[in-house]
């Protein structure tokens, strides 16, 4: 029974307790909104009783669920160009 659920109980009991002016043969209708509106009462608190179970804190954990790996760039390498030198007098490439 959800938290709805039961305040809607609770609500459909205090309303044939206090508000319904009906007689039926051998039923008290004031004692059927008393029993309804404890039964909401207790489907309220045992939704509240599980929703805080849900909640409940989980212990801390041995290993860490997600492993952040470090990617270290490797050292720039020097590239070292040597040019010759040409002398004027020969041709062109």
């Amino acid at each position: 029974m959800t938290i709805a659920g039961s305040i809607i109980l609770i609500m459909l009991g205090a309303i044939l307790t206090w508000a319904v002016e009906f007689d039926l043969a051998g039923v008290d209708i004031n004692v059927v909104g008393v029993i309804i509106m404890l039964g909401g009462l207790v489907g309220l608190l045992f939704a509240l009783y599980r929703i805080q179970v849900a909640r409940r804190a989980v212990g801390p954990i041995e290993e860490p669920v997600h492993r952040h790996e470090i990617y270290e760039e490797p050292e720039a390498r020097r590239t070292t160009v040597y040019e010759e030198r040409r002398r004027y007098d020969e041709p062109p490439l």
